[in-house]
């Protein structure tokens, strides 16, 4: 297996592959994102904080995918994340708790994995996904449900740690891993992703501050 590609967002930037792409400037970076990037998808402004950051994270790969043969069928999604879709949920309580008034539309994201299904209708995939909790990243655990898929004839995973809880912490990590190009063994994948992951969370900002100096 090889990592062919990787996103990183957070407030404070958004990343292709190492790359500062944007810097986040606003509260709202989510939408500010969006906005930036120029993308023609209305939908996205119904989608709670998990779907839209996955959406951005997905958007940011596009140039990967759009090189990718038996994509459609011969690709997994496996997510993670530490709490759940528990922002959608304490909202949704809200909604029928103190204004007496269920919204239908908060309900369709109180399950987490609904972010596969936002970026599986988007490119028409009809293969699997899953979506894990975990207590924090574990690079090891995601290595190990690739190397399953990929033993079940997928060729290819995109995968995500996922954290939008309203919180600092907040961050869309994604990763998109080959079966056909370039095997690498296990442990060094698992390295290579802890490695990517902590470049993104310690040099994200001294980065994003330094560009907007310039």
């Amino acid at each position: 297996m090889k990592i062919i590609s990787h996103s990183y967002l957070n407030r404070f930037g958004a990343f292709v592959n190492g790359d500062l792409i944007l810097s986040g400037q606003e509260d709202n970076f989510l939408k500010q994102y969006f906005v930036q990037l120029e993308i023609d998808y209305p939908k996205f402004y119904k989608m709670d904080s998990l779907s839209k950051s996955a959406f951005l994270g997905d958007f940011l790969l596009k140039n990967t995918l759009q090189n990718m043969v038996n994509i459609d069928e011969k690709l997994q999604l496996i997510f993670a994340n530490s709490t759940s879709s528990q922002q959608t949920d304490l909202k949704f309580i809200e909604s029928y708790t103190f204004k007496k008034n269920p919204s239908p539309s908060l309900f369709v994201y109180t399950l987490p994995n609904i972010l596969a299904g936002e970026i599986a209708i988007k490119h028409k995939w009809y293969g699997e996904n899953i979506f894990f909790i975990l207590t924090k990243f574990d690079s090891k655990f995601f290595i190990d449900q690739i190397e399953m898929s990929f033993l079940r004839g997928n060729e290819y995973c995109m995968c995500g740690w996922i954290e939008m809880n309203g919180l600092e912490e907040e961050e869309c990590f994604m990763f998109v891993v080959s079966k056909t190009v370039h095997w690498v063994e296990n442990q060094e994948a698992s390295n290579e992703l802890n490695q990517i992951l902590n470049n993104y969370r310690n040099n994200g900002i001294k980065r994003t501050i330094k560009s907007s100096n310039n």
